[in-house]
């Protein structure tokens, strides 16, 4: 079995060969790494890519907006995702966003989760049947699991969800008095016990 740091190294070393910076290389050596550890075939689906970059053309998007329409291309996902990290501050302002005719959408999936954990919100990313809820780069929880994921999506959509309890406030008070079970009640000997109990002060 790869080790991540081998995956990271080797995937950074082929996306320069495959025309992108070093810079750039980087970034996706250290995404690729998280679909390895989350359990995602982000080398498989990176290969498959730069197999099909050599004989077919991809658009870039440099500045991300609410819709993000093809002109007749399909969307590189490495350069989305680059960009997407670096722009998610502001892209988070939109609470949603779309993109038409995106390639291999797994390999936008680690950008995402990255962007997750810099703004600390999770995102729902959306396409055809397929969803993932990335949760702050720790997770990722799909409906896709142990299924072909497609090389081509239609229309994608990310959505920066709101920091919310996954429980009701009656579950949390119920919960709340449970544990006050353990409370200790203040006793004479307690506050004569407690930090700074019984110092005399000789000023």
């Amino acid at each position: 079995m790869k080790s991540l740091s081998e995956i990271e190294t080797t995937v950074k070393r082929a996306s320069r060969a495959a025309g992108y910076s070093w810079g750039i290389a980087e970034e996706v050596g250290k995404s690729i790494r998280l679909s390895e550890l989350f359990g995602f075939p982000g080398i498989k689906h990176l290969n498959q890519y730069y197999q099909n970059k050599k004989k077919e053309n991809f658009d870039d998007i440099k500045l991300i907006d609410k819709i993000n329409k093809s002109k007749g291309l399909s969307f590189c996902p490495i350069t989305l995702g680059v960009n997407f990290i670096d722009q998610v501050k502001n892209i988070e302002n939109l609470k949603k966003c779309s993109v038409e005719k995106l390639a291999y959408p797994l390999l936008l999936l680690p950008f995402l989760s990255r962007g997750s954990e810099i703004i600390g919100k999770k995102l729902l990313f959306s396409f055809d049947d397929s969803k993932f809820l990335l949760n702050f780069n720790v997770s990722i929880s799909s409906n896709f699991w142990n299924k072909e994921i497609p090389i081509l999506a239609n229309q994608v959509e990310i959505s920066f969800l709101n920091n919310e309890d996954n429980f009701s406030n009656q579950d949390w008070n119920n919960l709340y008095k449970l544990a006050e079970d353990t409370f200790v009640e203040e006793t004479d000997s307690l506050k004569e016990g407690a930090a700074g109990a019984g110092l005399i002060d000789n000023d």
